[in-house]
């Protein structure tokens, strides 16, 4: 009986790299979940205008003023109510059932936070997902 005394030859060491590809598309995976896409939003700039009867550039627009002390005009009508339902149902009317209308809420800077999303809420209600805020350029705060 020979004993084989003979030295093994050390074995090259392998790198197995699909545990490491897995981690890696995992945290691809939670990176891509937990991202927020933020979008450049564009600011609506509405100057006063003298001539209230000229026709709008787009007839598929929808201004809801909201006053300082939470009063809203939709479309320079005024709305008898402050609840989310009755704007959900001016909304619908203003609409005339068009889901790509253009909702501008114009709200007074002193406006409470809460009349805004009212408006958020009603407009999400009846289906008008496009909104978008009417802002002043700051070089005209404060003019008559």
């Amino acid at each position: 009986m020979a004993m084989n005394f003979r030295r093994r030859e050390p074995e090259e060491p392998e790198i197995n790299l699909i545990p490491f590809i897995d981690v890696l598309l995992v945290v691809l995976i939670f990176l891509m979940l937990s991202t927020t896409y933020s979008k450049f939003t564009e600011l609506q700039v509405t100057l006063p205008t003298a001539d209230a009867d000229k026709p709008r550039d787009n007839p598929n627009e929808i201004i809801v003023a909201i006053a300082a002390d939470g009063r809203y005009v939709i479309n320079r009508k005024p709305v008898d109510g402050r609840s989310v339902d009755v704007l959900a149902a001016q909304l619908q009317a203003a609409s005339e059932g068009s889901k790509e209308a253009m909702v501008i809420i114009s709200a007074d800077a002193n406006a409470a936070h809460q009349s805004v999303i009212n408006v958020m809420d009603a407009a999400r209600r009846v289906g008008l997902p496009r909104l978008t805020f009417a802002t002043q350029s700051s070089g005209s705060a404060g003019a008559p």
